[in-house]
């Protein structure tokens, strides 16, 4: 059981009033004027397309995506209507979306013609473009399975840590729109927001003796790909098996040690996996577990009782049907066409799947982590995945009518 604080809503009030005093510092500086020569930053923009121009749309089996969107739905169907919903502004509110999800719990459950016409009827295809590059990169994820106990042992020696109860965790964007989808974490020393341990603090043991330990774990790689992934299944001694999900962030920026592998030239771009890089680290001792905390990004685990992973949706994901995505560019919830192809042309996927997670490396308007599930498999496919490829947003009919429409002309001056 998380342990609870009476001081903890103290501490989020003083967070606050520091983040203010950030954002009012922010506020203060002038508009960094783009230098003569160079264009203004590409922006996310739709291009309306139909759903012929949807490469494979008539071979995917949508059922199995409505059945993910149901889960969507029913998280959305109990917001307030008038809640915005995540993106640049184009998925307007909850409620423009809720009278697809009541419709789409009369559809035959399994029936992929019936899901077909139903997405066909409710919702047109845009193209997710920055500027006019409809390109970006896709990788994939999964659910680990790994070797723990709840006890510390001789076998199992390493932490996975609970919230550590001053931790404090501030949704910028319930501040500041502009700040929409940002988050910081910290805790407070006085009247200050300051940074929380990192992980290498936290594995040298800054939380160790405070009852604080969610399970152990056999491996320290382990509980490092663990963490990346953000939630997965922990195999008991007695053969049981605990689900430990996502609870918290300790508010650092997320590393790739793979990049910094590239970086280094101790590996090349091409031959960077999550296969690759786990062997490289087991490989290296000292110095594998020294790059480990170069990443100084920690998640902290909760166990949940569900049929499956939870993303930030708060839904469970369902494997090779879910997607997690740059929230502040794109609304969770809202079914996606992706039109992904690796560069060898040995991995192909075109299939509608719904965004319903994000990821601390998601970061972009056309970027995506493709959710494949569980166990081995879902490693082996996941662990592959670094390709280019394209995705297309699925609007409602009136949010869609509204995104084509001609923005009105502004009257000449007399």
């Amino acid at each position: 059981m998380q342990i609870k604080s009476p001081f903890l809503p103290v501490l989020f009030f003083l967070a606050a009033l520091t983040a203010i005093g950030v954002w009012l510092l922010i506020s203060r500086q002038p508009p960094v004027p783009v230098p003569p020569g160079e264009e203004p930053p590409l922006t996310l923009s739709l291009k309306p397309v139909t759903y012929a121009d949807l490469e494979g749309w008539d071979k995917d089996d949508q059922s199995a995506a409505l059945k993910a969107l149901l889960r969507s739905c029913a998280s959305m169907l109990k917001q307030p209507a008038d809640k915005p919903m995540d993106g640049d502004g184009f998925a307007g509110t909850v409620g423009d979306w809720q009278a697809d999800c009541r419709d789409a719990g009369g559809v035959r459950p399994g029936d992929p013609i019936a899901a077909r016409r139903f997405f066909e009827d409710r919702f047109r295809p845009f193209s997710v473009r920055v500027g006019h590059d409809a390109d970006g990169l896709f990788t994939g994820y999964y659910a680990p399975i790994v070797a723990g106990s709840r006890s510390r042992d001789e076998t199992y020696r390493v932490p996975l840590y609970k919230v550590p109860p001053e931790l404090v965790m501030v949704d910028l964007g319930a501040f500041r729109p502009a700040l929409k989808g940002e988050r910081i974490a910290g805790k407070v020393e006085g009247n200050r927001l300051v940074p929380f341990a990192s992980r290498g603090d936290i594995v040298g043991g800054a939380l160790s003796g405070r009852g604080l330990e969610a399970m152990y774990l056999k491996d320290p790689v382990d509980a490092f790909f663990l963490q990346i992934q953000g939630s997965g299944l922990v195999r008991l001694p007695d053969g049981g098996l605990v689900r430990l999900g996502y609870a918290a962030q300790n508010g650092h920026p997320y590393t790739a040690i793979g990049k910094l592998l590239v970086q280094r030239g101790l590996m090349t771009r091409d031959e960077a996996s999550m296969q690759t890089i786990r062997a490289w680290v087991n490989a290296h001792g000292a110095e594998g577990a020294a790059l480990m905390d170069e990443n100084a990004s920690y998640v902290f685990f909760e166990e949940q009782q569900a049929e499956g992973a939870i993303g930030s949706q708060g839904v469970v994901l369902t494997g090779g049907r879910s997607m997690a995505v740059d929230r502040k560019h794109m609304p969770l919830g809202a079914p996606l066409w992706l039109d992904i192809a690796s560069e060898d042309g040995s991995r192909k996927i075109r299939r509608l799947v719904i965004a319903q997670d994000t990821g601390g490396a998601i970061r972009g308007a056309v970027r995506g982590d493709f959710y494949w599930g569980e166990g081995d498999r879902a490693e082996a496919a996941a662990g592959a995945m670094k390709d280019p490829g394209r995705y297309y947003i699925l609007l409602p009919v009136p949010l869609a009518e509204k995104a084509v429409r001609p923005k009105a002309q502004s009257a000449p001056a007399s």
